[in-house]
């Protein structure tokens, strides 16, 4: 039976903006604060602009060279664009009516609003207009655009107001009044985008304190229109890999070019008038598919600024959450705690701190004779990254791998790869054709008995600020066998070295995708001879269409299958005789879910693996990832009962529905359970017993004097 039917398939773009519907659910979801909710609104637009910079420029430019090849679901690259096109613009405007319906009113009902210029106040009318003349008016720059002033750059996500004007002059013939003529004044970004206005918690759009004052830009000359505009552009790009050589200086020239891309997108006022759309669309080579009239703030990401900037309503956000940090890891010898045995962390309910300060001790350790690392984001002002000059300061051989080509990090990564080289740390550019992905940290140390290697391996990435809302795994260990397979993981990466088979780790491309085939051949086996089987998997994005046959396969053949995917799922459920053995959760929350978990139960051996890859071609067939086991069986039986508290969750979990919805769990009869809020509480719960056993150990114990002897020397 042939698994690889188109309408076995979702199409993967269109499933991604099924994932960002349900994000939108949680901005239309009463149980969330209010300013969460605001917040998740502004999350929509975010993803929503990354997925035309990328996924929508990239079928725009396989329907430019007549790309003719279907993807799984038997899709042409014109066919998903016109698809998506339908469907965004509904989105669109489920995310304004979520806007004015609900958040708007609500809002102003605890006192917070977003007023228009027209319902200021005197007070706030004069602090707009000294606002404007005094910070704003020097930083203006009107751009006409006639015969000598061609249209000028428009900026990939910067706001603009087009300007229609007339010659305000009676002297003019009839015709020259007539003569329409255009403009373009940049709202700058120099300035935050909700403007505080006097009085507690009222606040106004940038651009709409500009607006009124537009005028004194023009000079002579009558404002007749004035909307606001944005446009989304191209900004994916591939550097040619057939030379290494010359990576980093290719990837600053690409960033260079890539804000002069065509436009994806182009959002405008509703209210915009027919002539100014016109000229506007004609300008920026925009098809009509792809102006979205937008009713209400362009770039409501501004939702998400407008909650930040919001005081006094802690009871609107939810509570503040502290990781826990366990006493065993609150030492100086990370060392010895991880030689004991392994170290499981879960992120952010566990501090990121431990893989920090694991990194700073072998810096400063006398002992650490190399620390090897992949980078692939990290944080704007990573700690690591100056733990690791200081270690190669230090005399340490320092060998970091920093992905240059880590989309929209490009910039940064080539920031401190230079810094890394300037601290006289040894850096790799990346790998030819491919991307390195994987979340690898390997110490090697010499000790009594030898050298000794220490491995960290995770499902995120080395960055202290995302560490506090993505929710990932990390796992210490000084397992020789692992540490010996990260030794030539790292060979591999920084030499000529191809080894042919590793004992404990698998990667992609080499080994990860068979070997996962082999995991789930074997429970197939299992079940066809009658035995107990069972596939568990959570990553965030399942599109692979041949790990899909394969899990079509051992659902046919009776494997009971259990899938977690956060986003894209191009997988379908209830397909008689294929997928009725499958179900498929969503869980969207508080934190966003990131770790990645592939479970096999192997005859009751149970055999547990994290990764750093999702289940994507490009995950398995074009990049460097990372698949490594859970040994200890007590970090193992935690990771599966969290897996069993993930599954357990009703409130944030969506279940995928044979006709390719989502819908909430029928939680008819269960107690309202929710896993985020579980492993908090779980977290704040271990805090306050070590607590709790700290001040039971410093209690003081009441004792008796002896009685003096009767003799004294």
């Amino acid at each position: 039976m042939s698994y690889r039917k188109p309408e076995y398939f979702t199409n993967r773009e269109l499933s991604w903006v099924d994932f960002n519907d349900r994000v939108l659910d949680e901005a239309r979801d009463k149980r969330n604060p209010l300013l969460e909710r605001v917040n998740f609104l502004g999350i929509t637009q975010s993803n929503l602009d990354e997925f035309f910079m990328v996924r929508v420029a990239s079928l725009r430019k396989m329907e430019a060279v007549n790309y003719d090849n279907h993807d799984a679901a038997g899709m042409l690259p014109a066919e998903q664009l016109k698809a998506l096109s339908v469907k965004i613009h509904q989105q669109v405007l489920k995310q304004y009516s979520t806007l004015s319906r609900s958040l708007m009113p609500q809002l102003m009902e605890a006192g917070i609003e977003l007023l228009d210029y027209e319902n200021l106040s005197k007070r706030q009318l004069m602090y707009v207009s000294q606002y404007f003349h005094q910070d704003l008016y020097p930083v203006l720059t009107p751009m006409a655009v006639d015969s000598s002033r061609p249209f000028p750059f428009i900026g990939n996500n910067a706001l603009y107001l087009a300007v229609r004007l007339a010659k305000n002059s009676l002297l003019l013939p009839e015709d020259d009044k007539k003569e329409r003529r255009y403009a373009l004044v940049q709202v700058p970004d120099v300035f935050n985008r909700i403007v505080q206005l006097p009085g507690d918690n009222q606040f106004l759009l940038l651009e709409e304190a500009i607006k009124p004052f537009i005028a004194e830009l023009f000079t002579g000359y009558k404002v007749k229109e004035v909307r606001t505009l944005r446009v989304i552009r191209d900004m994916d790009f591939d550097v040619a890999q057939t030379d290494t050589s010359n990576l980093m200086k290719d990837i600053v020239s690409q960033l260079a070019m890539r804000e002069h891309t065509k436009v994806m997108r182009l959002e405008l006022e509703a209210k915009t008038g027919k002539n100014l759309r016109k000229w506007l669309t004609e300008q920026l080579d925009v098809r009509e598919d792809d102006v979205y009239e937008i009713n209400g703030p362009i770039d409501l990401h501004a939702m998400s600024q407008l909650a930040k900037a919001v005081t006094d309503h802690a009871d609107l956000r939810s509570p503040p959450f502290h990781p826990f940090l366990p006493k065993t890891l609150q030492t100086d010898d990370l060392f010895t705690t991880i030689s004991r045995g392994d170290v499981f962390l879960h992120h952010p309910y566990d501090s990121f701190k431990p893989v920090v300060s694991f990194i700073q001790q072998a810096a400063q350790d006398p002992d650490t004779l190399a620390i090897k690392m992949t980078l692939y984001r990290v944080s704007s002002r990573s700690p690591i990254i100056k733990a690791l000059g200081e270690a190669a300061q230090n005399g340490k051989q320092v060998t970091v791998l920093v992905e240059l080509k880590a989309r929209f990090d490009e910039e940064n990564n080539v920031h401190w790869a230079h810094e890394l080289e300037k601290r006289g740390c040894h850096v790799i550019y990346g790998l030819k054709g491919l991307k390195t992905h994987c979340k690898l940290l390997l110490v090697v140390r010499r000790e009594s008995a030898g050298i000794k290697r220490y491995v960290h391996m995770a499902t995120g990435n080395y960055n202290d600020v995302t560490a506090n809302f993505y929710t990932d795994m990390g796992l210490f260990t000084a397992d020789t066998r692992i540490g010996v397979d990260a030794s030539n993981i790292f060979n591999m990466l920084s030499g000529f070295s191809e080894p042919r088979r590793f004992e404990m780790l698998n990667i992609a491309p080499l080994t990860m995708r068979d070997f996962l085939g082999e995991r789930i051949k074997d429970e197939i086996k299992a079940a066809q001879a009658g035995r107990p089987a069972k596939i568990r998997m959570k990553m965030n994005s399942l599109s692979d269409p041949r790990i899909i046959d394969q899990l079509y396969q051992a659902s046919a053949a009776g494997v009971k299958i259990d899938i977690i995917v956060r986003g894209i799922c191009c997988l379908k459920t209830g397909i008689k005789g294929v997928s009725d053995n499958i179900t498929v959760h969503s869980i969207v929350g508080r934190f966003l879910e990131h770790s990645r978990i592939y479970y096999f139960y192997a005859d009751g051996q149970e055999r547990l693996f994290l990764s750093s890859a999702d289940m994507m071609n490009r995950n398995l067939s074009r990049r460097v990832e990372l698949l490594f086991p859970v040994l200890q069986a007590d970090i193992k039986a935690q990771i599966i009962q969290i897996y069993d508290w993930m599954w357990q969750d009703n409130l944030k979990t969506r279940v995928l529905m044979a006709d390719g919805t989502y819908q909430k769990v029928d939680r008819r009869g269960l107690d309202p359970f929710e896993v985020q809020e579980a492993l908090m509480a779980q977290a704040n719960a271990a805090r306050v017993h070590e607590v709790d056993q700290a001040v039971k150990q410093e209690r003081t114990t009441f004792e008796p004097l002896r009685k003096p002897q009767d003799k004294f020397d």
